[in-house]
């Protein structure tokens, strides 16, 4: 929290900032602290490419986590064409670690989608290809092409909420904070403004400890005038993350498992599993779980692994067995698992 004595005057005293002081204030910082960033040109026109390749990664991930996955995407994956005439599993396997793997399904798909019909240059045109929202559409428009475009993501939310003293809690407060953020938006520099806002959110105007002592909006900012600028955004009381549980049926031979494919849709969608039963809100017995293994046999319990997705936690127990495999999967070996997969193939080791 900023060491704030009192309760500041508010710059409300005389109106809010115009949009111009507040666009050629927040400019002006951009251009001498702006971040550099791999995917970024300080001049000329981005490759959209990149942009939009980044965007897709820092869905949900940290700028710090992203950049390594960018570097070597672009070694194996150079353009749309390369990335496009990769094999899905290749693209896949290189995502593993970034998060949900239906953004790399999308990601896949978006550049065959690219590699036939071009690649898009509006934000109406980007909404068309799969994985792409209303944010990164809007990002790329404006990064790339110079589109006046409203990019809000959750560090624009943050600032606007700030600057604005907006005491609507999040989430119902989105339509808001977008139409305050889109009464500062021109026609002049909207890929620099855009992301002038989000670096002021990422390295300033922070979560926690926001150094409002180095901001260009300091004095023009509401909630930094109230003495509480961390207060902001408000937030609505977050309910408990539900569980879910299931069983997992592991299987080895010479060092290898036994995989298989999940679903294309749905959670981990297309990517190499052990075998699994459902994941429920309800406990399963060993009566229940081995009903659903992939093969009748000696199966025993290995221990169990945690696991937090975005919107549940998880309970995985662990079965092995040594047991002939059924013939829908094939051999590999742990490199190819998704995370959760991974610490239930690890427990299942621990009693081998």
């Amino acid at each position: 929290m900023p060491a704030l004595a009192q309760k500041r005057p508010r710059p409300g005293d005389k109106g809010p900032a115009t949009r111009d002081k507040l666009r050629k204030s927040l400019l002006k910082w951009y251009d001498r602290e702006g971040r550099d960033l791999p995917w970024r040109l300080r001049q000329g026109r981005p490759d959209p490419y990149r942009v939009w390749l980044s965007e897709i990664m820092l869905q949900q991930t940290t700028v710090a986590a992203v950049a390594p996955y960018f570097t070597r995407f672009l070694e194996r994956w150079p353009d749309v064409g390369a990335l496009a005439a990769a094999p899905r599993d290749d693209v896949l396997g290189a995502w593993a670690g970034l998060g949900y793997y239906s953004r790399a399904r999308n990601l896949h798909a978006a550049a065959q989608k690219m590699a036939v019909n071009g690649v898009p240059q509006s934000e109406a045109a980007w909404r068309e290809l799969p994985g792409v929202g209303p944010y990164t559409a809007a990002a790329i428009a404006a990064i790339s092409f110079d589109g006046a475009t409203n990019v809000v993501d959750g560090n624009v939310e943050r600032v606007i909420a700030r600057l604005r003293a907006v005491d609507t809690p999040l989430p119902h407060a989105k339509r808001e904070l977008r139409a305050l953020a889109g009464e500062l938006v021109t026609v002049d520099r909207p890929g620099d403004w855009a992301q002038a806002l989000m670096d002021l959110g990422a390295t300033v105007c922070t979560p926690r400890s926001p150094r409002c002592e180095t901001c260009p909006w300091a004095n023009d900012c509401a909630a930094y005038a109230s003495g509480a600028p961390e207060t902001y955004p408000r937030r609505a009381a977050k309910a408990e993350r539900p569980r879910r549980y299931g069983a997992v049926f592991r299987i080895e031979r010479d060092g290898e498992l036994w995989l298989v494919r999940r679903p294309d849709k749905g959670l981990l969608g297309g990517m190499a599993a052990l075998p699994t039963t459902e994941w429920r809100d309800k406990k399963w017995t060993r009566a229940e779980a081995l009903k659903h293994a992939p093969v009748a046999g000696a199966w025993k319990k290995a221990g169990a692994v945690e696991h937090v997705f975005t919107h549940f936690a998880l309970t995985l127990d662990v079965y092995k067995a040594e047991i002939a495999p059924p013939n829908d999967g094939w051999w590999g070996d742990v490199s190819a698992l998704p995370t959760v997969f991974k610490k239930a193939a690890k427990a299942g080791e621990k009693r081998s």
